[in-house]
Order: C-alpha cells, then sequence, then structure tokens
C-alpha cells in the first residue's frame, strides 16, 4: 500500500495539511507498536552451548581481525585434563564460532524486517504557460508495514533456529575433543604395556641362552624367543606411531595444530553404569536434541510466510481457502494539483489479480513445509537409533571390560606364572611360554579397546540425547563420569596387572 502525497508548496493550506498527518498517523500507530527489538538469542546461543556441553560460562563470539590468522592458541604446558581440553575445542573451534556469526547474520535480519521502507521523495517541475509548476509527492509502502509482525515472527523463529544449529556445532566439536581425548588416553596405555612385556621377553631369552649354553635347552627355542621379541618390538613402534596419530589429532581439535602434543593426560575412568532405562533416554534425546528444535523453528517460520500468502497479513496458516493478497502492491493516499483551481482529494489504485492469483507461491511454501517435516520425521528417527545404539554399546562394553578385568586378566596372570615356572624348572618347553605371554598380552589389549569403546560409547550416548547436561540427570549422581573426573589419575587394567 502507498501514500502519495501531492502539494504544490506555495498553495497548499495548512487545515489539509492536518487532516493529512492524522490520517497517516493513525495507521503508523498500529505498526510501530510491532516494530519491537529482535531478541538478543545470538547471547542466549552462547550460553545455552556451555550448559549443553557441561562447561561452565559462556561461549563467546570472537571477530578474526584478518583471514590469514594465526593457527595455533596459546600453547598448553604440562597437565592437559578432559575439561580443559573441552573448553578449549569448543571455545576454539573455527566452525562453532562462524555457527556464532550466523546466528549474528540472523539478528540482524530480524531487526531489519523490523524496520519500515524509507519513504520516496518525488518533485516534478513543469514549464509552461504562466507559472512553473511544482508537485511534490512522497510515497510510502504501508502494506510492508501492515506485515512487519509476520515477516518478525518468521525471522524470530529463523533466529532460534540458527541458534539451536549453534548448539549442535558445540555437541559435535565437545563430542569430537572427547573422543580425541579417549583415542589418546588408550594409546598412552597401551604403549607402556607392550614395553613391560618386551622387558618380561627380553628376560625369557637371556634365560634360553643360559640354558643353550648349558646344552639343557635347544636351539628352537632361542630362535622362537628371538622371533616374538622382534614382533614385540614392531608392535611397540606402531604403538608409538598410533600415539603419536591421536595426539596430533587432539592437538587440532583443541586449537593447537602445530603443538609439540607431549602433555599428561588424564588416566581413563570407567564410565556410569546405572543408568536409567533405555526410553528414558529416548525421550530426552527427542526433546532435547538442537537438530530437531533448529527443525521445529524452521516449520514456526514456514507457518509465517504461508500467512503472508494468504489474502491478508494476520489470516491463520489453516485457513481452508488461501487466496493471493491482491493489495500488497495497492496504494492510496491523498493528491494535490494546481492546475488553474486547487484541487485535493483521496486517491487509490489497486492491481486486478488477473494472471498471478499467487498459487505458485502458496504451493512452493507447502512443499517447504512438507519438506520440513520430513526432515523432522527422518531426525526424530535418527535420534532414536543413535540413542539406543550408543545404550546398547555402552552396557556391553563396560560388562565385557568387567569380565576382563576381574576374570580373563587374573586367570591369564596366573597361567604365564605357571608356565613360567615351568620353563625354568625345565618341566616345559618354551613353547607352552610363548603361549601363556601372548594370550595375556593380547587381554591385556583388549581391556584397553573396550575402555576406549565404553568411552567412545558414552560420549555418543551423551551427544545423541542433546549433550552432557541433558545426559547427567539419567546418570547415577554417585557414578562418576569420564566428562566430570578432575581427581588424581587412578591405575588403568594394564598398570594394575603390571607393578
Amino acid at each position: 500500500m502507498h501514500v502519495h502525497l501531492t502539494h504544490h508548496p506555495r498553495r497548499f493550506s495548512p487545515t489539509s495539511a492536518t487532516r493529512l498527518t492524522v490520517g497517516v498517523a493513525l495507521p503508523l500507530c498500529g505498526i510501530l507498536t510491532a516494530c519491537q527489538p529482535a531478541p538478543r538469542l545470538d547471547l542466549e546461543a552462547a550460553t545455552s552451548m556451555g550448559d549443553a556441553v557441561g562447561l561452565s560460562g559462556s561461549v563467546e563470539f570472537r571477530k578474526l581481525s584478518t583471514d590469514d590468522s594465526p593457527l595455533d592458541e596459546p600453547a598448553v604446558s604440562g597437565r592437559l585434563t578432559l575439561p580443559d581440553a573441552m573448553r578449549r575445542a569448543v571455545t576454539t573451534d573455527p566452525a562453532l564460532q562462524a555457527a556464532l556469526a550466523r546466528v549474528r547474520m540472523a539478528v540482524a535480519d530480524a531487526d531489519q524486517v523490523r524496520l519500515l521502507p524509507n519513504p520516496v521523495m518525488f518533485v516534478v517541475v513543469r514549464f509552461g504557460a504562466g507559472s512553473p509548476q511544482v508537485e511534490a509527492s512522497f510515497v510510502q509502502d504501508f502494506m510492508a508495514g501492515l506485515q512487519i509482525p509476520r515477516r518478525a515472527s518468521a525471522a524470530d523463529n529463523r533466529l532460534r533456529a540458527k541458534a539451536a544449529d549453534a548448539v549442535t556445532s558445540a555437541l559435535d566439536a565437545a563430542a569430537e575433543v572427547q573422543e580425541r581425548y579417549a583415542a589418546a588416553q588408550a594409546a598412552s596405555a597401551l604403549v607402556p604395556a607392550l614395553r613391560t612385556r618386551l622387558k618380561v621377553m627380553e628376560q625369557m631369552t637371556s634365560i634360553a641362552d643360559d640354558r643353550l649354553a648349558a646344552g639343557e635347552a635347544g636351539a628352537g627355542d632361542v630362535a622362537t624367543l628371538g622371533a616374538q621379541r622382534v614382533s614385540l618390538e614392531v608392535d611397540i613402534e606402531r604403538a608409538v606411531l598410533a600415539e603419536r596419530e591421536a595426539r596430533i589429532r587432539l592437538a587440532r581439535v583443541i586449537g593447537e595444530p602445530s603443538s609439540a602434543a607431549v602433555w599428561e593426560l588424564d588416566a581413563w575412568t570407567a564410565p556410569p553404569t546405572e543408568l536409567q532405562p533405555e526410553s528414558s533416554w529416548v525421550n530426552t534425546g527427542l526433546a532435547r536434541r538442537p537438530e530437531i528444535q533448529s527443525i521445529g523453528w524452521q516449520l514456526a517460520a514456514l507457518g509465517d510466510d504461508k500467512a503472508l500468502a494468504h489474502l491478508v497479513p494476520w489470516e491463520e496458516e489453516d485457513a481452508l481457502l488461501p487466496l493471493p493478497n491482491p493489495w500488497e502492491p495497492a496504494s492510496a493516499g491523498v493528491d494535490y494539483q494546481k492546475d488553474g483551481n486547487d484541487a485535493i482529494g483521496p486517491s487509490f489504485a489497486t492491481p486486478v489479480p488477473i494472471f498471478d492469483m499467487g498459487q505458485s507461491r502458496r504451493a512452493r511454501v507447502s512443499a517447504e513445509v512438507q519438506a520440513a517435516r520430513n526432515d523432522m520425521l527422518t531426525a526424530r528417527r535418527k535420534v532414536v537409533e543413535e540413542v539406543r545404539t550408543a545404550y546398547q554399546t555402552l552396557l556391553a562394553s563396560t560388562s565385557n571390560l568387567r569380565r576382563i578385568r576381574e576374570q580373563l586378566i587374573p586367570l591369564q596372570e596366573r597361567r604365564r606364572s605357571i608356565s613360567d615356572g615351568a620353563y625354568r624348572a625345565g618341566e616345559a618347553d618354551v613353547t607352552v611360554l610363548f603361549l601363556a605371554e601372548q594370550d595375556l598380552r593380547l587381554a591385556q589389549t583388549q581391556a584397553i579397546e573396550v575402555e576406549l569403546q565404553s568411552s567412545n560409547a558414552l560420549v555418543r550416548l551423551q551427544r545423541a540425547v542433546g549433550g552432557a547436561a541433558a545426559a547427567r540427570t539419567l546418570t547415577s549422581a554417585s557414578t562418576a563420569t569420564n566428562i566430570e573426573n578432575t581427581n588424581a589419575p587412578q591405575l588403568t587394567s594394564i598398570e594394575k596387572v603390571n607393578p
């Protein structure tokens, strides 16, 4: 809707100006009441990120001064705890900062739609017989003003969707650093275990050499032990490389890709086993996952878009007979002209909707709504799958870990001790001792692998329900979790069996 104010600057009467001002001010009052500032969800999103991943405080938006920013954050020296690694990962992750920038973009969009379009001034000067005629008009699009409430609602809903996307990025960053940290923990525990086994193997090789020199053993025993020692050295080199790779990956996610990555890490801590039923985790995931919340806000924004495509801006989105909006390009106002006699009166112009009935616009919005609803269904099904998979993996891996540490490793240690005593006494050949040593090393390696599996399962379960804050209510309060552990280092299963 447009208002045309056309007047001759020398002959326009004050009385007419007064009536025109009142006529324009009344609809302006209704429009300006809807022009409230956009919600500052960029700040709310920054705060909710820390809460979701279990960190205190908010995540600040960091502005990069140049395109070529430094690769590395200030280096961490000494000990790197898991909470410190998470805090550094979440606060320095470029993908998360980009998500926060998109939140600010959405805030700017929400502020923009609340502004009335700028009026346009036209000045026309006509020369002819007599004095020049000057006409001045101000054109204001009032239909855009009447649509401000709906457009503002749509922009606010899209802003909330971007805030939920930012929380998703924070959860992804936290989950990645936890998995990288657990991989570095496992690799760091495997190398000392293999080196302890190498010392034992060197002792057995020395005994075999002495027995061969005394004629009490054959050359086959020495060759077998020597081959086993070389094979173990190869395994150690592979484990050292795996540890180095795990630490480099961890350095990247905490913002130090060029770091030496020689920090001291926390010892692995068993995840909680006293969990709420699986259905509780699924319900929490469906209610707390930011991906689902984001699609919900997008659907709300599409509802506003659909309402804007109807007959009037404020019509409900579920109207039975949505019609095109024929008034959107309409204009109304007051024209004044000086052509011999002064003339003033109202003017009204409206298009005749013959060719464009708005059907394409409505069809597009309806298709977008259907796409968003299907995306919502896909996201909900994926949440159920991720929660159930992580839940079952956590239960199974913790049960297996308990079985390995409490039953298998003690039995294999006893077997190796018996075989070692028999070999030293000359009552058994080296093959028996070799098999016992091999099986013990395999059991200890299995313990480390299952420890890593348990840690990753816990991380994925927390991610599946919407973060550590959501998961905290579903675990026993008396059970320490891997994320919250900040106590002194504890011995792993490998260190316990190899003092």
